[in-house]
């Protein structure tokens, strides 16, 4: 019979997800493993058949309560064999107490409904070449936002994040191939953005701001930076003027998934999400 065990991720096998969720067309940041491993370093399982890697899980712990789901992988040529299923039940028991939260696509989202997971929202990928040279709002300053001292971006980000994600949001703005942008407003924090490369368009996220406005004028500058280029965010639906802006903006849905998650709907300040940060990690 062959062998099959589930273990803990490493660094490089964090680096193989992101090839296989390419494969999947979830269009990875190039560097976003280096982010990942740092957020929760056990938080990352792999299912090995007679050794080779084949399927996969990561559920990340954050802070005392939370918890978020994803890269659930099984290759394609096992699936339906109950590999995927073991990996899944291993990784929900390291989660187990908390309230869970993930970005289901559409094909497993009955799946999903029937290990307890509901949906709160649906989110939409919205690509295409954003305008350049939109103006932040009267008063407005966009700066690089690892200018700012680290507490401040980290205090904003937990406006709109169940948990604190200190040690996940300080790679994810350091990372190569980044641009990290704050919108600032009489010395206090209106916006922050990040743009990362990816292998197709690149992706804008998070993507947090007081106003569409100030989102618009963040996206502008960050695609700005490499004119021409597509690029991608994953708008969240509860937030109607978040659809609004990128449709204003000329990009159009090209992908879509469903925020689901076990217990109470988190409360944050939805009115100031624009775009998601990552589909795997929340």
């Amino acid at each position: 019979m062959p062998n099959f065990e589930i273990t803990t991720a490493s660094a490089d096998d964090i680096t193989m997800l992101g090839d296989w969720a390419h494969e999947e067309g979830w269009n990875p940041g190039l560097t976003d493993g280096q982010a990942f491993f740092t957020a929760d370093p056990c938080g990352f399982l792999i299912g090995r058949l007679d050794g080779e890697p084949v399927t996969s899980v990561s559920v990340v712990r954050y802070g005392d309560s939370f918890g978020f789901l994803g890269f659930y992988l099984t290759r394609p040529s096992l699936r339906g064999r109950g590999y995927g299923l073991r990996t899944w039940h291993a990784g929900t028991a390291r989660l187990a107490g908390r309230t869970v939260g993930l970005d289901g696509v559409p094909a497993q989202q009955d799946n999903y409904r029937r290990s307890g997971f509901r949906t709160a929202w649906g989110n939409a990928r919205y690509e295409g070449v954003a305008p350049a040279g939109i103006a932040p709002p009267a008063g407005v300053t966009l700066i690089d936002a690892r200018a700012l001292p680290f507490v401040r971006l980290a205090a904003y980000d937990r406006r709109f994040f169940p948990e604190a994600r200190d040690s996940f949001l300080a790679p994810w703005i350091t990372a190569p191939g980044r641009t990290a942008l704050a919108a600032v407003r009489d010395g206090e924090l209106a916006g922050f953005a990040v743009l990362r490369a990816c292998r197709e368009a690149s992706r804008v996220g998070p993507l947090h701001a007081d106003s569409p406005e100030v989102a618009g004028a963040l996206v502008s500058a960050l695609a700005a930076g490499a004119p021409d280029v597509p690029v991608a965010i994953d708008v969240p639906d509860i937030n109607p003027a978040a659809v609004r802006l990128a449709e204003q903006l000329g990009l159009t849905p090209s992908f879509d998934t469903a925020r689901m998650y076990t217990g109470p709907v988190p409360e944050f300040d939805r009115a100031g999400v624009f775009g998601i940060t990552s589909l795997e990690l929340g």
